[in-house]
């Protein structure tokens, strides 16, 4: 299985103590152990942020970074050893697994956080923290600093700036490294099988989770531990519904089937949405309509390249989408005046993508300055124009209504321009009828 090498992990830290001020310090709690009812919990993943700097995938730890510190700047509180426990919930590294396997410099019990951090803050002037985001650990960080003003008048130096590590932080996840691609990657093809062999398993009477069931067995089979988000299976008028999850209704012939899905590896996500015929065969409508967005795709495509910036491929699939929709007679009018007014929001209320990482909508800011970001070499995103027609659209002819098509792929910026990394899965219309057609014949 693919993995980011340890040496990134360290290169990473060194990258963020590069850019924090001189003598501060940096503290960033693991994900709590999320319950999922009365003593059951869910399946852990680490937090993201925590992730990125220490590949370190317990609960109950903290990262504190000191640049310059003689003793090691890299300090990590994790859980001890216990054999006990052990035998119930897992091995855990301890504080000599978290130097040998982890890269920490040092390492100390969990259970001691309170005697020791705040020694370790004590002088500093400046405090990194995800403020805001963790409520309980603020309150944790504010009593260790008040430990320290307690002592003011032994001579104690409470910080006197905190700041928000994230600005730092998720500056960095934004470009991602050849590691980083290469994990994606795998994620980007474990997935594609999924959605080839949801494809080839469709056909009416079945339940939309028939086809989670496809995706997630390919999922699993593929080494990935979850998807990245809740799988969307959506037939008929429920294409239509953007963030649909009941997944439980029956497969209709004559239907369009939208499946979004993606597993994530090592922590990266990949973000795939694929529409096609229950039976295998699109009606002239349902062909018109996703023949409209992937035009409307591949010019958003041609937008995406260093240099350019992020609204742009945006833009092209609201110009494609809108003129298209003109000359079906879904919409009418003047194009550029539809555009001005917005009125393509009534079939394509979305926007055309996302940044894509270690979340599935991954942290950076879309804007600088009150400018749209210009794209670099290493930023990731998705790509995922879509139209649907409400089943109860009375402004349009009964034929096209409760068509939903949305078509999504994961790309990460070259020098060149844009390697779309989910290409495995078939997308045009011919390549899609004959996937199914074969997968019949071999049912058959």
């Amino acid at each position: 299985m693919i993995h980011i090498p340890k040496a990134e992990y360290s290169r990473r830290r060194k990258a963020l103590m590069a850019q924090m001020e001189p003598n501060s310090i940096a503290i960033l709690p693991a994900a709590a152990v999320a319950i999922r009812n009365r003593d059951v919990e869910h399946v852990y993943r680490q937090d993201s942020d925590f992730q990125y700097l220490s590949g370190f995938p317990e609960p109950q730890a903290v990262i504190v970074l000191i640049p310059g510190r003689e003793h090691g700047e890299y300090v990590l509180f994790c859980r001890e050893r216990n054999p006990e426990r052990e035998l119930w919930d897992g091995l855990r590294a301890g504080q000599e697994g978290a130097i040998r396997d982890y890269g920490a410099d040092d390492a100390f019990p969990i259970t001691d956080i309170d005697d020791i951090l705040p020694g370790l803050i004590e002088g500093r002037d400046r405090v990194y923290s995800a403020m805001g985001s963790n409520p309980e650990f603020d309150r944790h960080l504010m009593d260790w600093i008040n430990v320290i003003r307690s002592k003011a008048h032994l001579g104690a130096q409470p910080p006197n700036e905190f700041v928000a590590l994230d600005h730092l932080l998720h500056d960095m996840r934004l470009y991602k490294s050849a590691a980083e691609v290469k994990v994606m990657r795998e994620a980007a093809r474990i997935s594609a099988q999924a959605h080839i062999r949801a494809m080839q398993a469709s056909r009416p009477g079945l339940h939309e989770f028939s086809l989670e069931a496809e995706l997630d067995y390919e999922f699993r089979k593929g080494g990935a531990k979850m998807p990245a988000y809740g799988s969307i299976v959506a037939a008929g008028r429920n294409s239509c519904i953007l963030h649909y999850q009941q997944n439980d209704a029956v497969l209709k012939d004559g239907d369009l089937v939208l499946i979004d899905a993606g597993c994530e590896i090592d922590c990266y996500a990949s973000d795939i949405t694929r529409t096609w015929p229950v039976n295998g065969k699109f009606s002239p409508e349902q062909k018109a309509i996703y023949e409209l967005v992937l035009a409307s795709q591949e010019a958003a495509f041609a937008q995406i390249a260093p240099n350019k910036h992020w609204n742009q491929a945006h833009e092209a699939t609201v110009q494609v989408i809108t003129a298209g929709l003109v000359q079906l007679g879904l919409l009418e009018g003047d194009v550029d005046q539809l555009i001005a007014s917005e009125a393509y929001k009534t079939f394509y209320m979305h926007r055309a993508g996302h940044w894509l990482g270690m979340d599935v909508h991954d942290v950076g800011e879309y804007r600088v300055g009150g400018e749209w970001r210009v794209l670099e070499v290493g930023m990731a995103l998705t790509v995922e124009p879509g139209i649907y027609i409400s089943p109860d659209n009375q402004q349009v002819a009964k034929k096209w209504r409760g068509i939903g098509v949305r078509i999504e792929d994961d790309v990460v910026v070259t020098k060149q321009g844009c390697e779309i990394l989910t290409g495995g899965v078939p997308k045009s219309v011919a390549e899609i009828e004959a996937l199914m057609a074969a997968a019949r014949t071999q049912a058959s």
